[in-house]
Order: C-alpha cells, then structure tokens, then sequence
C-alpha cells in the first residue's frame, strides 16, 4: 500500500474515493473542521441515531451532498482523551468500515501531525492489506481494496508528519517481513532459509552478515544448539547481523532471537492438534530480522547486532534424549529433561555469545513457553528482566508503539526448581509458573550485561480463523532501539 503526507485544503473539493474524518462523541467537534457539509452530514447521522461518536463507532455515507468525495467514513473517538490506543481502535474502525469497499484512494484527516494517529493509520491499514501470498494464490476478493492511503496534515505541520510517516513505514515494512517468514511453512522456511533471508537483508541495506554453519557451531562450543539441531536432517545455522550508525567505540546493542523453524517437541513429542502451528516458533528470529530491515531504513545513531541460532527440533534416531546432560557454549551443563524445552537451549548459547561484544543491553525474543499464553493470553507479551531501567525503557517503548508487554517476576525462588542433581542446571523446573522459570534458565547466561527477555508466545501469531503471524514484536523492539539514540532528542524520535 502506498502512503504520502498531503495538503490539509478546503475538503468539500478534495476528489477521493472515500473521505475518513475522526470525531468526538460531542456534537460540536465536526465543527473544528470548519466544513459546514460534514459538520451537517454528523448532525443528522447523530440525530437519525447512526452515529454515535463513541469510540470506534463509523458511519459511512455514499455521495454525500456538499462533498467531492465519492464517501465520506465518520469514526469516532469518544468523549476522553485521544491517546494512541484511542487513535489505533479508531484506524482499525476505519479499516473494517471499508472492507470490501471499492475505495482504492482513501484520504484521512489528521489535526495534529503530533498525535499517534500517523502511526495508527499505517499500522491499521498495513495490516489490512497484508496478503500472504507465498505459497498460495491470493483470494479473488481480497478484503482490502485500498491502494494509497493519503494524510492530510496542516502545511506547517508536513515535514513533521513526513518524519512520522517515514518512521511508521519503516515499521510497518518489518512487520511485514516478520509475518512473511513466520507464516511460511517449515518445509520452506528452514534453517539454511533464514541464512539466505538475512544475507539478502545485509546486502539490499548494506549490513554485516555472518552464517554459521554445523562445523562453525561445533568450533564455538555450542553443544546446547547441537543438541536440539542432532535429531534433524536439516544443519542448524548461527546467524549475526551487524548494523553500525555510531562510532565503533559504542557498546551495541543486541537481539537475540529463538530460530526454531519447526517444532515437533522431540522425543518429547507435542500433541498433534495444532502441531502444524509449530511453524511459527521462529517468531522470534523473524522478529529480530524485521527490526533489522526497520532500522536499516531509519538509520539511527546505534549499534546493533543480531544473533539468530536456528534448528528445527525433531525425533528421530540421533535425536536427544530426556535425561542426557549436554554442555553449553558457557561451560555450564545442562540435564535436558524435556526435549521440547529446547528454544531455551538455543538461546543460552546465543546469549552466552552476546557477551564477545560487551553490549549496552541485550533483549531476547523467543515463543518461549505455552505457559505464557496461561498467564497473559494473546494480548501482552510476557517481559522479563532484572534491570529496572532496561524493563521500563521496553515498557515505554510497548505503550508509544502499541505493541504492549507485562512485566513478570524474576527471582532466586523461582529458580531452585531448576537444580539438577546429574549437570549443573536442568532445562525444565515444574509446571507452576513455567514462563517465569524459563526466564530463570535463560538468566543463568546473562550475567555478564544488562538483559531482558521476551516471552511471545501468545503475541507472535493468531489461531483459528485468522490463522497467522501478527508481527509483533517489531513494533516496540524498534520503538526502544530508536530511543536509544544518545543525542537529545532521540527519544522523541521514538516514543510519545
């Protein structure tokens, strides 16, 4: 879809397929516009009791006398304070008010170059036009007939919304990337894909990229990663991605993401209802690849660094077993009790690699635990960390990007069930607070820097109906790395 920052003019004579102007639920916030037609248009739309004004509540009218526009979408945003997640339920009103609609060209009011409602809007009717087109035709109605989605700003307000605009593009272009790669099937995208996938990236953008393969995993000493990868004929590969925008005296910044590209458990074998949703356990790894393609985009003043184990986790006859010890990258054993406890085994070793480049903060992302889901369900991811400065800052960054996260609880209690009496930790504890214990296992490499781990579990794709990757969570991973940009005004760059 193509969006553009336009002129804020007289709208009875703009000519567009469909107009979207967002009011208040009070009668006289149509008139702000100083447009007496719509103003008339929300008056008896109010009065015949169409339209309401309540928060995420439209009216559409066709032909709508005294305008040039084709139609003319009212949404509404309520009677409180317009915050970004009033803005983000008003665009995705807005969205399923023209679904199926033949509006190709679609212009939208925006009073405030300084509210959310730019990023809402990309986001909304990004996600609206996503089609996964892969391995499949598209349907021949698709429910998005939007081509070009035109925001209208105030003159002096443009090259503010332009810096928006571009930084919600960049963005949306990563979520994109993420879903493309998680809703491939496992028999496409496999280990040695992924490899491909950033190799791509770093040479369309200009960034460092390093593919490992079995033989450099084994010369690393990651026996963890070989572990989970040995059941597999597919060969695991460690991915790193280099991006530089500040001097090579700053400590960088690093992503970890979980690569596991399918799923089966292992000898630990996964029910089979659902299991072909195993797919998406490399959520985390396509994450990370789709805030690299965001902020290759925006070029901000960090350092960055990617690191992505990737495997898949099958039966078979060289598989590991539950009860074998393993020794990780750290040095430290592990009793594998649970052969689908294996994303934390990936990660140790990638987290234990993050230390060669002393980072300024480190962040996990995995599809780490169903426990997750039992905890938060499908609407915050789980977030975890021992820095307080570093939690808030993802917590910020999740409420400016709308990409929301919970903080969940780290500690020496949690951890006990995790003793091993044949290796010096096990990779599982008991059922009770699973998300929290695995978050206890990954800690155990942490120490050497700031970190903080998040659990996607439930975030990372929807089922059912709406089956697919959601994206998330590219939206506050870039959100946080923009506002660490050391000049001054960098963290309005990112957030609020």
């Amino acid at each position: 879809m193509e969006f553009s920052i336009a002129p804020l003019k007289t709208l009875s004579s703009l000519h567009t397929d469909c107009l979207v102007v967002f009011l208040q639920s009070s009668e006289q916030a149509a008139a702000a516009l100083d447009e007496q037609a719509i103003d008339a248009i929300a008056a008896q739309a109010r009065e015949d009791g169409d339209f309401s004004g309540q928060a995420g509540s439209t009216y559409l009218a066709n032909r709508p006398q005294g305008l040039a526009a084709r139609r003319l979408l009212l949404v509404g945003l309520g009677a409180g304070p317009t915050d970004a997640q009033c803005w983000r339920k008003a665009a995705e009103a807005a969205c399923a008010a023209l679904k199926g609609r033949a509006a190709a060209r679609v212009h939208l009011v925006c009073a405030d170059a300084q509210q959310p409602l730019i990023d809402a809007a990309v986001r909304a009717f990004g996600d609206f036009a996503y089609v996964y087109t892969a391995t499949r035709k598209p349907d021949a109605e698709v429910g998005c007939r939007v081509r070009s989605l035109h925001i209208l700003v105030a003159a002096r307000q443009a090259a503010a919304a332009r810096s928006r605009l571009q930084r919600a593009e960049a963005v949306q272009a990563g979520v994109d990337l993420c879903r493309d790669l998680a809703n491939l099937p496992g028999n496409h995208c496999t280990p040695t894909h992924l490899g491909k996938v950033a190799q791509a990236l770093g040479k369309r953008h200009k960034l460092k990229v390093e593919v490992l393969g079995p033989a450099d995993i084994e010369r690393e000493r990651m026996g963890a990663l070989r572990a989970v990868a040995q059941g597999s004929q597919q060969p695991a590969r460690f991915i790193v991605l280099r991006y530089q925008g500040a001097a090579r005296t700053q400590p960088p910044h690093v992503l970890v993401g979980k690569g596991v590209t399918f799923d089966s458990g292992g000898i630990s074998l996964k029910p089979g209802a659902e299991m072909d949703e195993m797919k998406f356990d490399m959520a985390g790894a396509a994450s990370v690849l789709g805030a690299f393609e965001a902020v290759a985009r925006l070029r901000p003043k960090i350092n960055l660094v990617g690191l992505i184990p990737a495997t898949e986790n099958l039966p078979g006859g060289t598989a590991v077993k539950p009860g074998d010890v393993v020794t990780s990258r750290s040095g430290q054993t592990i009793e594998i009790l649970n052969t689908d406890a294996e994303g934390r085994l990936i990660l140790c070793d990638a987290l234990n690699y993050a230390e060669r480049f002393k980072p300024a903060s480190v962040v996990d992302i995995a599809t780490l635990t169903g426990a997750c889901v039992i905890a938060l369900g499908h609407v915050h991811s789980g977030l975890f960390s021992p820095d307080d400065e570093l939690a808030q800052a993802l917590v910020d960054a999740a409420k400016a990007s709308q990409d929301s996260c919970w903080r969940m609880p780290l500690g020496d209690e949690y951890a006990e069930g995790l003793r091993s009496r044949f290796a010096d930790v096990a990779n599982i504890a008991g059922r009770a607070a699973g998300s929290v214990t695995a978050a206890c296992f990954l800690q155990r490499f942490t120490k050497a820097y700031r970190w903080a781990h998040l659990d996607i579990a439930g975030t990372a794709w929807k089922s059912g109906a709406n089956k697919g990757a959601t994206g998330r969570p590219v939206p506050l991973l870039v959100h946080y790395l923009l506002a660490q940009q050391p000049a001054a005004g960098a963290r309005g760059r990112g957030g609020e």
